[in-house]
């Protein structure tokens, strides 16, 4: 799978544990249906402790572990600032996370949900992030994730196999491939190899898929907020 190329019109990456990723899923729908394209949902699982450290809480939210510095904090808690008054505005819950999870087994049932088609990938998508930010989903139990597929109408047949084989050998490679090719956060989105890290940069993106009509946008979240 090379990064920067597909088939699609459009890739788009996310990472369920990632706020940001979440809050863009509406908008970038959006952004499909009104120009009738197909985009390729890719996962980027990121390594959150390499850039912000680490922190677990309990169930109050006190702070019972952290190997974070105070300006690691000071931007964990400006982006869950952002996300949720965002998140406010469509009614969506967004619930901070207790701890830094492993998504990577989200991610291979990301991957094992799109060989199911477009439909059942949606629904996959969309469970598992609303799941996720409610805190009812556990994406590090291997049954979680096959019962979200399962939830999303696919057959599960196959999936402990695919998880520990040939969805694990996709995912680990194309993980390393990411940040060489200038993609390293989500929501990211790539036109034509050209890489757009941000859902701020969606009307560019739509400028860019529509055949560059007009003068080019600024970078604004907009009517795609």
């Amino acid at each position: 799978m090379n990064p920067l190329d597909s088939d699609a019109p459009l890739i788009v990456y996310l990472d369920f544990k990632s706020p940001y990723a979440f809050i863009a899923v509406a908008p970038t729908r959006a952004l499909e249906e009104e120009l009738g394209i197909e985009a390729e949902w890719r996962p980027l699982t990121l390594d959150i402790p390499s850039f912000l450290g680490s922190a677990r809480t309990d169930t109050t939210g006190k702070v019972v572990e952290s190997r974070r510095s105070g300006s690691q904090w000071a931007a964990v808690r400006y982006a869950y600032a952002d996300t949720k008054r965002y998140a406010r505005l469509r009614g969506v819950t967004l619930l901070g996370p207790q701890k830094i999870w492993d998504s990577s087994l989200a991610s291979i049932g990301l991957l094992f949900a799109r060989r199911q088609g477009r439909e059942v990938l949606r629904e996959y998508v969309d469970r598992t992030f609303e799941s996720f930010w409610k805190r009812e989903l556990d994406i590090e139990d291997p049954q979680v994730i096959a019962q979200m597929l399962r939830a999303a109408g696919a057959s599960d047949a196959g999936f402990n196999a695919f998880l520990n084989g040939e969805g694990r050998s996709e995912h680990d490679a194309l993980q390393t491939q990411l940040h060489p090719a200038g993609i390293f956060g989500v929501p990211t989105y790539v036109v034509a190899g050209q890489v757009f890290f941000g859902r701020e940069h969606l009307p560019i993106v739509r400028w860019l898929l529509t055949g560059r009509a007009g003068s080019a946008p600024e970078m604004a979240y907009g009517e795609f907020s």
